[in-house]
């Protein structure tokens, strides 16, 4: 990489933080294709894309750069980050969530618990629970004979992952206990609303005060539990700290609503228009501006 490049890269992070994107996006790519490869402007550009909706070309972009030289803890956690968010975005969202749970093994912040809780709540959002079909009767007792005329047999389960294209090669799952019981579809859906539950916990005692980890506790209590009236606590306690949090915001515009104070509501969603909307909010522009037109023909 030669000397102008680099001046290249500063000129278009300047461009970026003025809000000239397009002109920033230009200069940048020129700077890729000369060879820059500094993981501070590998993530403001991917931010960039990311933010203009090309999630594709940003996480070829990702997979390519992942090894950027000088790369320090806190860049790869948000270059995984932005990898498994284009993941949600694209459609995969368990290759997304496993990319975060690899990495939040090795090391706990807070980006990673906002950004996983958050997925968490995308998965078992409760829209998106299959349709499980009805176990026969007796199956309990049916299991539990199988298991006591199985009791000296033994099994080896072993299960591999795919290494993910944005991390180091996944290492080997552990085999899974010989009698560890193989769980029904209702079963696994069951247990992953409980570990999401338990994950979007733990943020709160890492911090009581982070107004994302509190929106994805009202979030999940909303959306995945059906608990409103257990989740408005949670989104109250996020604006308190965060007044302009767009979900938050929205959410809260619906109890309004439900109250009978659609002024209420239409100010809620006035406000969160005006704010950055990112690929982790619930709700897009679209559907908040759609709300407010609706609102004001019914105030």
């Amino acid at each position: 990489m030669g000397f102008m490049t680099g001046l290249k890269a500063n000129k278009a992070y300047r461009l970026q933080r003025n809000g000239q994107t397009e002109e920033a996006i230009k200069i940048y790519e020129e700077a890729f294709a000369e060879g820059l490869n500094d993981p501070r402007y590998v993530l403001a550009y991917a931010l960039l894309i990311i933010r203009k909706g090309e999630y594709q070309k940003a996480k070829d972009f990702l997979v390519k750069h992942q090894k950027a030289p000088g790369m320090t803890p806190d860049q790869r956690v948000t270059l995984l980050v932005d990898y498994a968010t284009c993941c949600f975005r694209l459609g995969d969202l368990d290759k997304g969530i496993n990319t975060l749970e690899q990495q939040f093994r090795k090391t706990e912040t807070g980006l990673l618990y906002q950004t996983l809780g958050y997925l968490y709540v995308e998965k078992y959002d409760a829209a998106n629970k299959p349709e499980f079909p009805e176990e026969p009767a007796g199956t309990e007792e049916t299991e539990e004979a199988e298991e006591t005329a199985d009791a000296d047999d033994t099994a080896e389960d072993s299960a591999t992952g795919d290494a993910e294209p944005a991390q180091q090669p996944e290492e080997a799952s552990e085999p899974a206990a010989a009698d560890e019981k193989q769980l029904s579809p209702r079963e696994a859906w069951d247990a992953g609303v409980e570990k999401a539950e338990a994950f979007i916990r733990d943020s709160l005692d890492y911090d009581d005060a982070d107004p994302i980890c509190l929106d994805n506790m009202g979030q999940f209590l909303y959306r995945v539990r059906g608990d409103r009236a257990g989740a408005k606590k949670w989104f109250k306690k996020a604006l308190a700290i965060k007044d302009s949090q767009i979900d938050t915001l929205y959410f809260l515009s619906r109890y309004d609503e439900e109250e009978g104070d659609r002024q209420a509501a239409l100010e809620k969603l006035e406000k969160a228009a005006k704010g950055r909307f990112s690929p982790l909010n619930y709700c897009s522009r679209e559907t908040v501006q759609k709300e407010i037109e609706r609102l004001k023909g019914a105030v």
